[in-house]
């Protein structure tokens, strides 16, 4: 695991070097194969390294994207060379990488220590934020492998404590040529998801989700009933934990071509689906329960 470590820190020291040198892939090659030579000659680790220079390159405006979502506060040219360079090796490692030879843990506490040594006073907390908030979106993978010491650190967090954030998403429907169509949007951690947004204050929970349905995709929806609500704890790389509630619609709207709001830098499509098309798409678990309650509330209105 040491050697391991040396091996992401060589890594991290070429991207550096790249962000500076003009974002050139071939010359980050070339940096990491003299870093390399002069860091750990006799380090047998050289495939891991340009492997895992090579993915965090082809993977890099997918990446930026991704920590821009998980800071919107911080544009990435904002955010200094070192932390983004860490929160890029951490987040391929997250969200790309094999989790049988790097669980996300593991990929999460060797970009906190490397943010630590290499970063400044405030860069294990700021790369612990973002990765944190982005491992909660993903499902917390491995979250039960968590030792029992820290479990009782998180009981000890009372959620009534924590600021609240209310958002309200529907599953929205359409009708079209005898066929069921249900609205989804795609968010840039590959997942297929339901449309949905905060609730301004003075409005009520419909209201504030039926406006940014509107303004997410550009569907005029018509609230049929509630589905459900949902509950958790987030992390903010500068608020810190927070709560947030989401109620559910199920929600009409006609069949036209959705739009994707052009700001909205967390997510990258939006499409109609047949009902029976959902079954082989990637979706949260938290989220199948509600469009399976749907599906099975519509087709039975249809009898």
């Amino acid at each position: 695991m040491a050697n391991r470590h040396l091996s992401r820190s060589i890594v991290l020291q070429s991207l550096f070097e790249w962000d500076f040198g003009g974002r050139n892939a071939t010359t980050a090659e070339e940096v990491l194969t003299r870093n390399i030579t002069e860091f750990a000659p006799g380090l047998n680790d050289s495939t891991f390294m340009v492997d895992l220079l090579r993915n965090i390159l082809a993977k890099q405006p997918e990446l930026d994207l991704i920590i821009e979502r998980a800071a919107p506060q911080w544009p990435i040219d904002r955010i200094s060379p070192i932390d983004r360079n860490v929160l890029r090796i951490g987040l391929f490692e997250l969200l790309f990488g094999d989790r049988n030879e790097v669980p996300p843990k593991v990929a999460i506490n060797e970009a906190i220590e490397l943010a630590k040594t290499f970063g400044g006073d405030n860069s294990g907390k700021f790369v612990n934020g973002v990765l944190g908030a982005v491992y909660k979106e993903i499902g917390e993978p491995g979250k039960d492998e968590t030792s029992q010491s820290k479990d009782k650190r998180n009981q000890a967090i009372d959620p009534a404590t924590l600021p609240l954030e209310q958002l309200g998403g529907a599953v929205v429907y359409a009708k079209h040529e005898g066929e069921l169509y249900l609205a989804l949007v795609h968010d840039i951690f590959g997942h297929w998801t339901l449309s949905k947004g905060h609730i301004e204050e003075g409005e009520s929970p419909e209201e504030g989700t039926i406006r940014e349905i509107k303004e997410e995709i550009n569907a005029d929806i018509t609230i049929k009933e509630k589905l459900g609500e949902n509950e958790y704890i987030a992390s903010h790389p500068e608020k810190g934990k927070l709560r947030k509630h989401v109620i559910y619609y199920l929600a009409e709207a006609p069949f036209q071509v959705l739009e994707l709001e052009e700001e909205k830098g967390g997510l990258d499509d939006a499409r109609w689906f047949r009902a029976q098309e959902i079954v082989d798409l990637n979706i949260y678990d938290d989220i199948l329960p509600l469009i399976a309650r749907a599906i099975a509330h519509l087709l039975k209105e249809s009898k």
